[in-house]
């Protein structure tokens, strides 16, 4: 009997310990992003949301135009557009991440493609409870790097976005999301 029971806790804590992986895989901190890009059709938008072009990410933020609220896209390839809120996303409670901005698009290491959502803020050098809050944002590179000007970390954003050069430290921040494909709906939460 002691036997099965010591062979019932492995078993117990090995599922456990596996579940925790999955848990930290994704930031808890307040992310909602909905973008229906068959209103749109932005081809910038879409060349991340497209499975068949791995190794494409575009940040989003909101900006505005005079008194209009807009999304702001702009690629690692070089593309760059901007779409005004429709009536529905006025309505809706969009949180951009910790500071008013995400990267989305595929990674060109698995297959198939991984869809993946970061904040377009470095996890080591942000600090959200900061006095003045001051950014900290990453710039995109063509090959799917991130990097960090402050503390010159490079980040793999093909790769669950860890860190591949400087000092070692915490992967891109990450956040649930999904995409119905590059004229579709996207949402990160």
């Amino acid at each position: 009997m002691p036997r099965k029971i010591c062979l019932l806790s492995l078993t117990v804590a090995a599922l456990l310990s596996s579940c925790s992986d999955a848990l930290t895989e994704y930031s808890d901190y307040p992310c909602r992003v909905v973008v229906d890009n068959s209103l749109f059709l932005d081809a910038t938008l879409a060349s991340a949301m497209n499975s068949v072009t791995p190794g494409v990410f575009c940040m989003i933020q909101k900006t505005m135009s005079g008194s209009a609220e807009q999304f702001s896209f702009s690629s690692n390839q070089g593309l760059s557009s901007s779409q005004v809120f429709t009536a529905k996303d006025q309505q809706m409670s969009l949180i951009f991440g910790m500071n008013n901005g995400i990267i989305v698009g595929y990674g060109n290491i698995d297959y198939p493609a991984v869809f993946y959502a970061y904040d377009r803020e470095c996890p080591n050098c942000f600090d959200s409870e900061a006095i003045p809050v001051r950014s900290k944002p990453l710039t995109m590179e063509t090959n799917g790097h991130a990097t960090c000007a402050v503390c010159g970390r490079v980040y793999d954003m093909n790769n669950r976005g860890y860190v591949i050069s400087g000092d070692n430290g915490d992967p891109l921040t990450r956040y649930p999301a999904s995409t119905t494909g590059p004229y579709g709906t996207l949402v990160v939460q």
